[in-house]
């Protein structure tokens, strides 16, 4: 039996030991951040406030919106204390709980980007039924079933992994995640490793294959519309969820494709820092850029705030 002390913290390497270039990474971090925080709640106020914004689409654009802060704020505060206080240790405890929280909003996301693809799917290829199909009911019971699903994934692997024990400490990424923190257990980790995959791949095909299932039927719909201008109405009011699911699963995808072992660690910390940082950022900008009726929103609830400051 191998001779180990019982490690109750992990330290946190980060993306980099340059000082210099930790500065600017702070700095990147922290607007990036700000920025997706104040573009998300945007959003969630918007749709709140403005009755025209009251349909299936919006609702769970909101709660989309509502994980992106969840996910991000998951992730970037933690990183950014350890890079102004200079401490990088954190608790195990504190490791598994941001863990939990990360894989939690992360695959609630994944769910619910492919009920979002279904939701275009109504609202394309039978559009006389929306109103009655994407009722409140089931709009509600959809976003639970997200919910639910993303923490069926979790619980699992999580909670087998609470009773392992660990020789290292060293966690050669700016999160906490599940690959570095089995590579430090002392414990057995093959059946957890192979949970963790089994997870993952279920939660990527099963919501993949129903956004590409639900593209292909309005696709399909779209090319048989008689008029141009009909067709470019359709595809609009999909072009941004296709925008934000391609960066997701592209960026996912990404991260299995590597060209050599020795860059495997790299290329992880890159994409991460897409997936927490930028994408979170983007995502407002998307929706709020390719759709009139959010504009419009935005626009109308802004001219309201600028006249009643003036009274």
């Amino acid at each position: 039996m191998r001779n180990h002390s019982t490690i109750t913290a992990f330290i946190i390497q980060g993306l980099t030991n340059d000082l210099r270039l930790e500065i600017f990474i702070f700095i990147f971090m922290l607007t990036t951040y700000m920025l997706s925080i104040i573009g998300n709640l945007t959003i969630i106020s918007l749709i709140s406030v403005d009755s025209h914004l009251k349909t299936a689409m919006y609702f769970f654009l909101q709660n989309f919106s509502f994980l992106e802060i969840s996910f991000t704020t998951a992730c970037i505060p933690t990183y950014l204390y350890s890079i102004s206080s200079g401490n990088k240790a954190i608790s195990i405890k504190a490791c598994f709980s941001q863990i939990f929280f990360m894989v939690l909003f992360g695959a609630t996301e994944f769910f619910l980007l492919a009920v979002m693809s279904y939701d275009r799917y109504v609202a394309i290829c039978k559009p006389l039924h929306y109103v009655t199909i994407m009722n409140s009911r089931v709009c509600r019971n959809l976003i639970l079933c997200c919910w639910t699903s993303g923490l069926l994934i979790i619980l699992p692997p999580l909670g087998l992994s609470l009773n392992l024990e660990f020789c290292e400490s060293l966690i050669d990424h700016f999160v906490c995640d599940a690959s570095p923190i089995l590579k430090n257990s002392c414990s057995d980790t093959w059946f957890i490793e192979q949970l963790v995959i089994f997870c993952a791949v279920l939660t990527f095909i099963m919501t993949l294959v129903c956004v590409v299932l639900s593209y292909i039927y309005i696709i399909r719909t779209i090319l048989r519309l008689p008029s141009a201008q009909q067709r470019k109405k359709a595809f609009s009011t999909c072009s941004s969820h296709m925008i934000v699911v391609s960066i997701t699963y592209g960026s996912c995808i990404f991260m299995y494709i590597k060209p050599s072992a020795k860059d495997e660690v790299a290329i992880n910390k890159a994409v991460s820092l897409l997936t927490v940082s930028v994408a979170p950022l983007l995502n407002p900008f998307i929706y709020t850029l390719r759709n009139k009726q959010v504009r419009q929103s935005f626009h109308n609830t802004f001219k309201r705030l600028v006249f009643h400051s003036k009274k």
